[in-house]
């Protein structure tokens, strides 16, 4: 933990127009596992306590302030010098207090908490004016590499394009992300210059003009260095997406969920999952999902924005925007759309398309039915291909079926209609108008045999 007088402060390089990524969307809203990249790492950074992070916007910057809104501060870059020149953009948020700042890039989303925060400490054990995340690399080509004397002292970073033959012998390098003593950093950000292959003003500069002021420069090596991979194309962003993937299926597994094959399972960030709860290969778990204890789930269901209840099963099925209690069957084939209840022990089964309806405790649509704006009661039997007729071509119109009701088979309900407690739908009806309680509704043609009429027929064709 930081000491309570020194706050933490954040600088998150954002302003880049991401060509690589081949896009209209800026890079940094390019979803990782649900999340956009520039949500995960500001998540983070609000997860160690950080007081106050600026965001450098700069190409689209409109999308990018629009979708983080007030969860942060923004400068803008109108023209992209350097990674120096992004940071003195900040200037006028920081420059005049007491603390450490961090910086990073806004296309690195897999740091975790955990990663920054013993940074930060680093920095702060060692009384540093910076600290350097760094990395060993088996391959440390197109990385800046990390300068140290004999005494395993840091004194600078040399980017790679700038780097002598034996400096590009160095496997330890720069991640891009830095640990400042706040107004240090301002300070030496003013001396750094563009005299480079680049022509740009580097941030990794400032540990130069730090380390000719006689300060202390620190590092800290990261243990995973996949946590620093950053995205600049579809390449890029798929790996990051597997990477995330794999860390939040196996924190799921250690938290006692069931994951039967991790290769075919898809959970986003946001998820939550209870103990005991079993995933079935192909299944999609999106948005902010929550799935109670002693679930089974899939295979191949397809979850988004959905609360689930301890105790269910859902197959082969898609559920969107709706809530599930305790003890319901879901599926094989069903289809829940946003707006829908379905209550402790009722039942979904096969082909049932469910939109803005509540289904009642105990009740059942077993297979191949349409219930759409609908109230359903207790202890209620929707049968074989009923339907609930709820649009008129200009408005929807609700239907209630209340506790104990027998929906009979290829039963139309026209809206707005009530069927009341208890009630009876003979199979083959459209009904129009309420059905009182304990009744009977038979609204069908009755049914006329005509004797012979087929020997008749025949007859009459075989002339022709």
């Amino acid at each position: 933990m930081l000491h309570t007088m020194e706050k933490l402060y954040a600088v998150v390089l954002a302003a880049g127009k991401g060509t690589r990524m081949k896009s209209r969307k800026h890079k940094v809203l390019h979803p990782v596992c649900g999340k956009p990249i520039i949500d995960h790492i500001i998540d983070t950074l609000e997860a160690i306590g950080t007081a106050d992070i600026v965001v450098i916007v700069g190409h689209d910057a409109e999308a990018v302030q629009s979708h983080l809104g007030n969860r942060v501060k923004f400068a803008p870059q109108d023209e992209q010098l350097g990674t120096a020149h992004a940071v003195m953009q900040a200037e006028s948020f920081l420059s005049n207090k007491e603390g450490i700042t961090l910086v990073l890039n806004g296309d690195h989303p897999l740091f975790t908490a955990e990663t920054l925060s013993n940074l930060v400490q680093a920095h702060r054990e060692g009384r540093s004016a910076a600290t350097i995340l760094t990395a060993e690399l088996p391959d440390p080509s197109g990385y800046g590499r990390i300068i140290r004397w004999k005494d395993e002292n840091v004194v600078g970073v040399v980017e790679h394009k700038d780097a002598t033959p034996a400096e590009r012998e160095i496997t330890e390098v720069n991640t891009g992300t830095f640990c400042f003593d706040n107004r240090k950093l301002w300070k030496a950000l003013s001396q750094v210059d563009n005299d480079n292959a680049q022509g740009e003003y580097y941030l990794p500069d400032v540990i130069r003009v730090l380390h000719a002021d006689g300060e202390v420069i620190g590092a800290r090596q990261m243990d995973d260095f996949e946590e620093a991979q950053g995205i600049n194309n579809r390449v890029q962003l798929a790996q990051a997406e597997q990477t995330m993937r794999r860390r939040i299926l196996e924190q799921l597994m250690m938290d006692g969920v069931t994951v039967v094959d991790p290769v075919s399972t898809f959970i986003e960030a946001d998820v939550v999952v209870g103990a005991d709860t079993v995933i079935e290969p192909g299944t999609y778990l999106r948005g902010n999902t929550r799935i109670g204890e002693g679930c089974v789930i899939g295979p191949q269901a397809d979850l988004k924005d959905v609360e689930v209840g301890d105790e269910v099963t859902i197959r082969q099925s898609v559920i969107q925007e709706s809530r599930v209690e305790d003890r319901v069957t879901v599926g094989p084939f069903a289809y829940i759309r946003p707006g829908s209840h379905l209550e402790e022990q009722s039942k979904v089964g096969c082909f049932v398309d469910l939109k803005k309806a509540r289904l009642g405790k105990g009740s059942k649509i077993a297979h191949l039915a349409y219930v759409g704006d609908a109230d359903v009661g207790e202890g209620v039997n929707v049968g074989c291909g009923a339907l609930t007729v709820n649009y008129d071509g200009f408005n929807k119109h609700r239907t209630v079926i209340e506790d104990g009701a027998f929906i009979g088979c290829n039963v139309n309900l026209v809206a707005p209609v009530t069927i009341g407690k208890g009630a009876y739908v003979a199979a083959g009806s459209t009904v129009t108008d309420d059905v009182p309680a304990e009744a009977l509704a038979i609204a069908r043609e009755r049914q006329t045999n005509k004797e012979d009429y087929m020997r008749t027929l025949t007859e009459r064709l075989k002339k022709d």
